[in-house]
């Protein structure tokens, strides 16, 4: 019993260093399959199973890879050139006033909302893609709120005001973003990305969800409305960004042949995105009202 738990863990448990690289070949393999269309069943299975075994170390190996990710963090928070960004007025701000991160972080947010707003624009207008055009309509829509939330707020109550309406805001969206979901499955619509695009949004949107859904959860003990919102739309964004390439993987790899499973996953998706959207919204505006109830006793 020893030898097989002993088995276990060098398979599945390998050094962080090792699953990173081991991970990395095996959803290589898995990419190189889809992008080059190999039918070979010697190199077609062989990848599969890579890729399976990349992502069941990805899962096992998290906590090593946190651990070691933190142990970094560490040694680069203690480096010289840390220390010294750290004596300047505006490094030691930084380091110590969240809201100061906060608002530092909504500026790079909104660069990168624009940009990306300015990519599936002009995706849409050049490949005459609606899905575009309107996925980028709902990222201005995003970056109006990012907007919102940049300036100062006077107190308490006006950060759970903006907290509020935020919410409400959200709530109107996704009426527009379950249309879009519902036309998509009647039509049988899509996203497509061209080339090896796909491959890069795929990328940006496991790291936008990941990253989102992690500052989600770290946002809760610092308790400012502000923070809390500015996550919420993150995760907003990162869920469409999810949405969208779901919708173009399953066109690019799911074949010709099967239009009713791509209506199912697509109205499967859309559907939990849409979900996701209405109960984080309602609690953000439930929340919203409960406190100001309280800050008005």
């Amino acid at each position: 019993m020893n030898r097989l738990k002993s088995v276990i863990k060098v398979i599945f448990f390998p050094p962080p260093l090792l699953t990173v690289l081991l991970a990395a070949l095996g959803y290589a393999a898995m990419a190189a399959v889809f992008a080059f269309e190999i039918e070979n069943p010697v190199i077609r299975y062989p990848s599969f199973l890579a890729s399976a075994y990349a992502l069941a170390i990805t899962v096992t190996g998290f906590r090593y890879l946190r651990e070691s990710f933190k142990k970094c963090k560490t040694k680069i928070s203690e480096s010289a050139v840390a220390k010294k960004i750290r004596s300047s007025k505006l490094g030691e701000k930084y380091f110590s006033d969240i809201h100061f991160r906060n608002r530092i972080s909504l500026y790079i947010g909104l660069a990168v909302n624009l940009a990306y707003i300015v990519m599936k624009l002009s995706a849409g207008i050049y490949y005459r893609s609606e899905w575009f055009v309107s996925l980028a309509v709902y990222y201005m829509l995003l970056a109006v709120m990012r907007l919102f939330l940049i300036r100062p707020a006077s107190g308490r109550a006006e950060e759970f005001k903006r907290y509020r309406f935020c919410g409400f805001v959200l709530l109107i969206m996704n009426q527009a973003l379950a249309g879009i979901v519902i036309f998509m499955v009647h039509q049988n619509e899509h996203f497509t990305y061209p080339g090896y695009l796909i491959y890069a949004m795929a990328a940006y949107s496991f790291y936008a969800i990941i990253t989102a859904s992690v500052n989600v959860v770290k946002t809760r003990r610092h308790n400012s409305p502000i923070l809390s919102a500015t996550k919420a739309v993150n995760f907003v964004a990162a869920l469409v960004s999810i949405l969208s390439l779901t919708t173009a993987m399953l066109a690019q790899f799911g074949g010709d042949d099967a239009p009713t499973f791509r209506r199912a996953m697509t109205a499967s998706v859309g559907g939990a995105v849409c979900t996701i959207v209405i109960a984080m919204a309602a609690y953000m505006i439930w929340r919203a009202n409960k406190s100001l109830r309280r800050i008005k006793m």
